[in-house]
């Protein structure tokens, strides 16, 4: 395999619609099973309360390749969130890295050798949101997953974008410049 497939990370954020809590900004690392991402996703097997780690399948018995494992970002204390980080996210994590197969972003003479962390938002507030979108919640986490593993394997963004634009942008919740 080639050595390009070492250590490749990426992230993406999609905001949710009006009035929802659904917004998406998985981090993504990539690599090959025998390197540091395989090491770490190795060492991922072991689990914490509150942050508790699962594979991305799209149905019982259907785990995806390259194997993929879910880490939420936040501890989460209930199982309103529990049932939304292994369902809606899970379910949209997995069909992301499946279509990132099909369309050739993830190659897949070499799937099995590759393996994905995925760290993945989950705003508390949404177990106790009246009016949960999880057609939305689905989309944004889907659509942030695909984006950030097709980042990750273009190098995105470059370091010629970073210094163009180190004093154009600011971070999103900047309000201390």
């Amino acid at each position: 395999m080639s050595k390009d497939f070492l250590f490749h990370a990426g992230e993406a954020t999609v905001l949710a619609a009006e009035g929802q809590f659904t917004d998406a900004m998985p981090e993504i690392l990539i690599g090959r099973t025998d390197g540091p991402v395989g090491q770490a996703f190795a060492n991922m097997m072991a689990q914490s309360k509150g942050h508790t780690a699962m594979f991305a399948i799209r149905a019982c018995n259907q785990l995806v390749r390259p194997a993929t494992m879910m880490v939420p970002k936040v501890t989460l204390r209930d199982m309103t969130n529990i049932e939304l980080f292994g369902g809606v996210v899970q379910s949209a994590t997995a069909d992301a890295v499946v279509d990132c197969l099909i369309e050739g972003v993830i190659p897949k003479d070499i799937a099995n050798e590759l393996c994905i962390i995925s760290l993945v938002w989950i705003d508390p507030r949404c177990a106790t949101h009246a009016e949960l979108d999880k057609k939305d919640m689905y989309r944004t986490n889907y659509e942030a997953t695909k984006l950030a593993l097709r980042r990750a394997l273009a190098n995105e963004p470059s370091v010629e974008e970073l210094i163009a634009n180190r004093h154009k942008i600011k971070h999103d919740m900047d309000d201390w410049s």
